[in-house]
């Protein structure tokens, strides 16, 4: 683990992708002729070392042109970002700072990884959540919303009475497939219900009178982080998603939640078929 694997042709860079499950990968587009590519790659290669647990790949432009086509790259160097087989974002230029910046922002955590076997294809979409867009109606100042988003020891709690609502929205179009809640056996959420793609923030009137996608009702097992699976022909598009929590286990004033984890996948997979596109222009003959 931990060192750049260099692809020698279409075929090559293909497999790496089908194989990589939902590891961050990070492909660096590169050529031999290419100054600013030389003075990187000391970089990127540290970079590797530094993040194992993502797949750090080094494409040749001229020996992998197809693959540099269809992936849209037209200067040197490009760095593309893929989850799941989808691209989330891109650095172009030698600029190591913005490079290892993308590599922290799509990482992912130690604990968003073991999501691999329990679901084949899906991951914690917590690296696909547009922070700055979410909102949560009767938090507490003291425990707000965004504590929830990691496990690293904070919680939410509301604040006036038991109910909640979490809007959450994501930075590309997602399937979502479970939900994982970490919280008291006593405090934790119980009736919960599920809103997708609405245009604003419900108010708890709103949440009350409205049909929701789905309601769940969890049980105090599952609030060890146990997956709470979602109708999932109804998530198969979410651009955002609102939990309108109406009430928790016993039946007390506050809510607590530790940790909230969406499971899923991203929507816009790289088409495999795109790689294997001739690269000629219409009227040449191969």
């Amino acid at each position: 683990m931990g060192s750049v694997r260099v692809i020698n042709d279409d075929s090559h860079f293909q497999g790496e992708m089908s194989s990589s499950g939902t590891k961050l990968v990070v492909v660096d587009y590169t050529a031999s002729w290419c100054g600013p590519c030389q003075r990187i790659a000391p970089v990127f290669e540290q970079l590797a070392r530094k993040y194992p647990r993502a797949i750090f790949l080094k494409v040749d432009v001229d020996k992998c042109q197809e693959t540099a086509a269809s992936q849209g790259v037209s200067a040197m160097p490009t760095f593309i970002f893929y989850r799941n087989k989808t691209k989330v974002d891109r650095v172009q230029g030698a600029d190591p700072t913005s490079l290892e910046n993308k590599i922290q922002q799509y990482y992912g955590s130690e604990d968003s990884e073991d999501g691999d076997s329990a679901f084949q294809g899906h991951m914690d979409l917590s690296t696909f959540i547009h922070k700055q867009q979410c909102e949560c109606l009767n938090e507490s100042d003291d425990h707000p919303f965004a504590h929830c988003l990691t496990s690293g020891g904070g919680y939410l709690k509301s604040d006036c009475d038991e109910q909640l609502i979490i809007s959450i929205t994501f930075t590309q179009a997602v399937k979502v497939h479970a939900l994982k809640f970490k919280a008291p056996q006593d405090k934790g959420p119980k009736t919960i219900k599920l809103f997708i793609n609405q245009p604003r923030t419900l108010d708890f009137d709103m949440a009350d009178s409205y049909q929701a996608v789905q309601e769940l009702q969890v049980t105090p097992e599952e609030l060890e982080g146990t997956p709470v699976n979602l109708r999932y022909v109804k998530f198969q598009n979410v651009q955002n998603i609102q939990l309108f929590i109406k009430d928790n286990q016993n039946g007390s004033d506050t809510t607590q939640i530790d940790h909230l984890a969406i499971i899923g996948s991203p929507i816009s997979t790289t088409n495999m078929g795109e790689f294997k596109r001739v690269a000629g222009k219409k009227g040449e003959s191969h």
